[in-house]
């Protein structure tokens, strides 16, 4: 198994994430930065004023100049997917932000692909890299909490523009076809992905949402996903006009013997509810070992060692809740 860095290349640039995973890269002794590729002109002259790197305004011009051991895929999800089944047919094992794709069935044959080519398939989640989110995750699989009952998630913010996204990022956000959606594939996707991970496949599903906003953003703004379960149901809420962080990011996890909150971000708390401590009581949470500490060490660790990724990473997970968040869509359109 090699010891030098992995050298990875970026697949697009108007992701507004790409540029949380980019100094990842930079500090990192198990990947590198190689190239990366947009069509958008301003976004690689930042990059390359940044990182020095050398970019492209061509996929084949840069998989034809550069060796890789795999890509970062950072463009809309529609694209994103299309960009996804290039570099794994290239050969190159792939990680690709969240949800997955634009539709079930890109994400389908993102997964087939994958296993065709014997080649790591890896979504991107960033509440994935919260130690506190982990531990819930690990612990509540392992049955710490008892039988599981219900999973809570609301991802919630005044609004993509408010919130600081840049014009190329809003500019796919609001397009239902390279988003798939609206606020709904961009913000229920978490609590689906976080359902999926926990209680699996629904029996059924409802949906409902709309467009809220003073001034609306042409797809829908604001949406929730019940999820339905022989023994319990999960929520998924997405808000791109809610005002405040109350109750933005908060996860909720429900079993027999006890009760997770989840507060969000890397230093929030852990806190678990029993019947003999009924207020809660946080839990202690260790830091992570090093390759579930980011996407680009978990990543690395993957192609290096052929392991799958962790539970919320892994490609079968996120197809499932792509499967649920294509229902959703299609329900909404309905009424």
């Amino acid at each position: 198994m090699t010891t030098q860095p992995l050298r990875i290349g970026i697949l697009g640039l108007i992701h507004d994430h790409v540029w949380d995973h980019l100094p990842q890269l930079q500090h990192s002794q198990n990947a590198e930065l190689v190239a990366a590729f947009d069509t958008n002109q301003p976004l690689r002259e930042r990059v390359e004023s940044e990182y020095g790197c050398p970019t492209y305004a061509s996929v084949k011009e840069l998989f034809a100049s550069h060796e890789l051991d795999g890509v970062y895929i950072f463009s809309s999800n529609q694209e994103g997917a299309d960009l996804a089944l290039q570099a794994l047919n290239h050969g190159l094992p792939v990680m690709i932000e969240k949800p997955m794709a634009a539709s079930l069935a890109q994400a389908e044959q993102m997964l087939e692909t994958a296993r065709a080519q014997e080649l790591c398939l890896m979504v991107n989640w960033p509440f994935a890299w919260w130690p506190q989110m982990q531990h819930a995750v690990n612990a509540a699989l392992a049955g710490e909490l008892g039988t599981l009952w219900q999973v809570k998630y609301r991802a919630a913010h005044a609004g993509p523009k408010e919130l600081g996204c840049s014009d190329y990022f809003c500019e796919w956000l609001f397009d239902p076809d390279r988003n798939g959606g609206g606020a709904m594939m961009d913000y229920c996707c978490y609590g689906c992905v976080l359902a999926s991970c926990l209680m699996g496949a629904p029996a059924s599903i409802l949906a409902s949402g709309g467009a809220y906003r003073a001034e609306p953003l042409g797809v829908e703004d604001n949406a929730i996903i019940v999820m339905n379960y022989p023994d319990g149901m999960a929520t998924a809420e997405g808000s791109w006009s809610q005002v405040g962080k109350l109750t933005a990011y908060a996860t909720a996890i429900y079993g027999s013997q006890g009760t997770y909150i989840v507060e969000p971000q890397k230093k929030g708390r852990l806190m678990l509810a029993t019947a003999d401590q009924s207020e809660g009581v946080e839990v202690k949470v260790q830091c992570p070992v090093l390759s579930l500490q980011t996407a680009t060490e978990h990543f690395a660790h993957c192609v290096r060692t052929g392991e799958t990724p962790w539970a919320l990473c892994a490609p079968e997970t996120s197809l499932e809740a792509q499967r649920i968040l294509e229902a959703g869509m299609q329900q909404l359109h309905r009424r």
